[in-house]
């Protein structure tokens, strides 16, 4: 009979787990030829989200194969971890927006498949985002992390608590990610109606898209996400 591994979870991770583990430690199944990044996987927790393994003989790659009765740790990923440029999967639109109000370079389609998620994070060296515990566990995935909470405010403080990105508001398009640059009030009188021409006379205007920004009665909406990011 197969001597199980005992696979104890960083509390940072137990709610990966199902609720009839918790807490754990966990106690699986094994033969002496699953690895111990697989063995992690198969209790729902992307490699993504460990920091660290460890047996009673000191730290293990994902790849190490541990004998039958290990006691198997595992340590939630450090944070802040590094990341300066995301991908967002199709599920986050609203977060996609708020990080590129906050400046952060942020890449989103709402079409996007996981194959083409997983090849631009390899192509554009980005960190795919995503609630998607299989598609952040795809071998192919270079960099990815599992984003905590289902409203995209506690959606992006946990972004900046992970990341801890240096925050540029007002810098990019939240259509495209494109950087703006400021456009002369002549520029874009044609595109604008006569009462936002009236009352404002700052715009920015994005090159890859070509949308038009100024700050206008969302603009405290936008001031409060920015102020909640900073603190």
């Amino acid at each position: 009979m197969d001597t199980p591994v005992q696979v104890h979870l960083d509390p940072a991770l137990q709610f990966f787990l199902d609720r009839r583990h918790r807490p754990g430690p966990v106690r699986v199944a094994h033969d002496g030829t699953a690895t111990a990044g697989h063995i992690v996987q198969s209790l729902g927790v992307p490699l993504t989200e460990v920091g660290s393994l460890r047996t009673g003989g000191g730290p293990v790659a994902p790849a190490h194969r541990p004998a039958p009765g290990t006691v198997l740790q595992v340590d939630a990923v450090p944070r802040p971890q590094p990341g300066t440029r995301f991908l967002l999967d199709v599920h986050l639109g609203k977060l996609a927006r708020r990080m590129r109000l906050l400046g952060l370079d942020t890449a989103y389609r709402n079409d996007a498949d996981d194959r083409q998620l997983v090849h631009r994070s390899r192509i554009e060296d980005r960190v795919l985002l995503s609630r998607d515990r299989g598609l952040l566990q795809r071998a192919a995935l270079p960099a990815g992390a599992h984003v905590r909470g289902t409203a995209p405010d506690d959606q992006l403080a946990d972004v900046l608590d992970r990341f801890r990105p240096e925050l540029a508001p007002w810098t990019r398009c939240t259509a495209c990610n494109g950087l703006l640059r400021p456009a002369d009030k002549d520029e874009v009188r044609a595109e604008l109606e006569a009462g936002t021409l009236r009352t404002h006379d700052e715009y920015a205007r994005c090159p890859e898209c070509g949308k038009v920004y100024w700050r206008g009665a969302h603009s405290r909406r936008i001031e409060a996400i920015i102020r909640a990011a900073r603190e």
